[in-house]
């Protein structure tokens, strides 16, 4: 099965982590995603997204070239895409960075991933003035996969899986699941997928 995949890479050391700002994507990291994306839907692919980050690029430079827009405009067009979309988050999730690519019809996480609307550091230090407080800041966020999914914020979660690890599971899990998205009618996957988080 032909599939499209989108992402968010991390460095694998500190110079690599540097040319990538950390995992957070630049405003031409999510209008290259969202071009793909779009390409998918052209050509009848599922979409499948890996979400690796601490949210969008802050700097200057990205604020110069748009990027409240290149967020926004993947995730407007991401809940109307007439294609299956499976979200994964892959370790880290934060802000509307991961949100950007976070809008699937399924949004599943590793059991040792976080997703929150800001770190427990940026949390602390905007309610209590006092980033001592992370812990507690954590524990009200309910970033972890258990307080999500009860939430409803996720679908599943999934095993953890590292590099070099057998990925047949988590390959035929996919299958399945985009089988059955592709099983339903366009309207009703579109509906469904723009409901789910109308209901947040």
């Amino acid at each position: 099965r032909p599939i499209t995949v989108v992402g968010i890479q991390k460095g694998a050391d500190t110079d690599e982590n540097i040319d990538r700002h950390f995992g957070s994507s630049t405003p031409q990291g999510y209008r290259k995603a969202l071009r793909l994306m779009k390409q998918a839907e052209k050509f009848h692919r599922p979409i499948l997204a890996l979400v690796n980050t601490p949210g969008a690029w802050p700097g200057v430079e990205s604020e110069y070239h748009g990027q409240g827009s290149a967020v926004a405009q993947c995730i407007i067009q991401g809940m109307q895409l007439k294609v299956p979309y499976i979200s994964i988050i892959v370790g880290e999730g934060g802000s509307g960075g991961a949100l950007a690519l976070a809008c699937g019809d399924q949004v599943l996480m590793f059991e040792d991933s976080i997703y929150s609307v800001l770190s427990p550091e940026g949390y602390a230090s905007i309610m209590w003035k006092d980033s001592s407080k992370v812990q507690q800041a954590a524990e009200e966020l309910g970033l972890t996969p258990e307080s999500l999914l009860k939430d409803g914020i996720i679908n599943q979660i999934i095993h953890e899986y590292k590099p070099g690890d057998d990925l047949s599971d988590l390959r035929d899990f996919l299958d399945k699941q985009f089988t059955e998205l592709e099983n339903l009618p366009m309207s009703e996957l579109i509906e469904q997928r723009q409901r789910r988080f109308r209901n947040y």
